[in-house]
């Protein structure tokens, strides 16, 4: 990767020259089939690759190393919680480098494919690894790589995309996530007792992504030398200024609150169904898989439908605002459910909701970024409204839990109270911004 280091006035991938719009410039002409098609393999390749750690494998690898339930516990959040801090310094250094790249391969190609490549040699590391220790180091490692890939693939869609496409291509990303949950946890079914190809396949079907996006992708090569990187520079990597840029700050925070409630909620959503519909461990497993299914097959018609529907009448605000509130809903729904079909119909609901935001966020926040030339940077910054909640959720609900907790068992009243409390106030918060229908 080069960094500042050279004038390439022409960019090339094996002799060939990828056309575009440059630098800065704001794309008009519509991406066509064969771009969105490898943008979503990617999006969903790479997340099979990142989801399949965090929801099964994680576990499963740290079962080999003690059977001390405590310990085993104690040991996948320590890991998992040192990989969302990788996760939030690495979207926005990384997407700050990426805006600054003068390769002649282009800004975003070098850190799609040598980011997904770290992640994968940290994944072998975390195969074989035979301690905590190893396996904390090489899931920092592996949270790098993929956000040093995820933040130039997500300024992708800002370098490439006319406004009229936000909506409807941010569905299939929003959607590709989603689908990634549901094949990460097929794959770790696949190879549960096999450490190797528990942590290689997906994270081989991740490289293959980003691969054939890079090679999809026509990468402007960035035409002027960018001032040196100095240290203050950096620092401010992780920073836009909210006064400054209302409207990006406004949406940062809804972010935020819609994705700790989400977590307050998925964090606890196994023992919810144990405790709540009084079934065991085993078969609340099957519910929650379920549960997801349902989540997804609701949320892939509403996402594309809501962004296309979107995209037509350039209307952000409303859909953001109304699928935010709606999601408040039906967390607080979950405070009443008492049978397993009630659970299902909420995560349906849950899901359509969730779905109509996916698409139609991206669309807004694409439209209030603050610099066109530091759209990774940018991003990056946005992007810690995702990673921050993923740490802090699973830490507030066990307090939330406890509190006033009895014989009656834990305070699920509380946590999905405060959830959708949280869900409620990013619909609020959207409401001021100004910049966006």
């Amino acid at each position: 990767m080069s960094i500042g280091n050279h004038n390439v006035l022409a960019p090339r991938l094996r002799g060939q020259r990828p056309t575009g719009p440059s630098c800065g410039e704001k794309p008009t002409e519509a991406k066509g089939p064969l771009f969105i098609a490898a943008l979503g393999f990617a999006q969903l390749t790479l997340f099979i690759a990142l989801l399949g750690p965090v929801m099964v494998s994680m576990a499963l690898k740290v079962s080999t190393l003690t059977d001390d339930p405590t310990a085993r516990t104690s040991i996948v959040g320590s890991v998992l919680g040192i990989g969302a801090l990788a996760a939030v310094i690495g979207n926005a250094v990384f997407g700050r480098l990426s805006d600054r790249t003068t390769s002649r391969f282009g800004r975003r190609r070098p850190w799609l494919i040598g980011g997904s490549l770290v992640m994968a040699a940290a994944l072998f590391a975390i195969s074989q690894a035979n301690s905590a220790e190893v396996l904390m180091i090489s899931w920092f490692v592996a949270q790098l790589g993929a956000n040093a890939a995820i933040s130039p693939f997500v300024a992708t869609l800002a370098d490439q995309l006319p406004e009229k496409q936000y909506a409807s291509v941010s569905a299939t990303v929003g959607v590709m996530q989603n689908v990634g949950i549901l094949a990460a946890t097929w794959f770790a079914s696949l190879f549960a007792t096999d450490m190797f190809l528990l942590f290689m396949a997906p994270a081989a079907v991740g490289v293959l992504g980003m691969v054939v996006y890079a090679l999809v992708l026509r990468d402007p090569v960035l035409k002027e030398r960018p001032a040196r990187l100095t240290g203050s520079e950096l620092i401010k990597s992780f920073w836009v200024n909210p006064v400054k840029h209302p409207d990006y700050g406004f949406a940062w925070w809804s972010r935020f609150l819609i994705f700790l409630s989400s977590f307050m909620f998925t964090s606890f959503r196994l023992p919810f169904v144990v405790d709540r519909l009084h079934i065991g461990a085993a078969e609340a497993a099957g519910v929650v898989f379920m549960g997801v299914l349902v989540y997804t097959l609701a949320l892939v018609p509403a996402s594309y439908v809501a962004g296309w529907l979107s995209d037509r009448a350039g209307r952000r605000k409303l859909p953001v605002a109304v699928a935010t509130a709606l999601f408040a809903v039906g967390t607080y729904m979950l405070v009443h459910v008492e049978s397993v079909g009630q659970f299902y119909l909420v995560e349906a609901l849950l899901g359509m909701a969730f779905g109509i935001y996916a698409s139609v966020d991206m669309a807004l926040v694409l439209e209030v970024l603050p610099n066109p030339d530091s759209t990774a940077k940018d991003l990056g910054v946005f992007n810690m409204a995702n990673a921050a909640p993923q740490s802090l959720a699973p830490f507030a609900g066990a307090w939330l839990l406890t509190v006033g907790a009895a014989a009656a068992g834990p305070n699920y009243g509380l946590l999905l109270g405060a959830a959708a409390a949280a869900a409620l106030a990013g619909a609020l918060v959207i409401l001021p911004i100004r910049k966006v229908k």
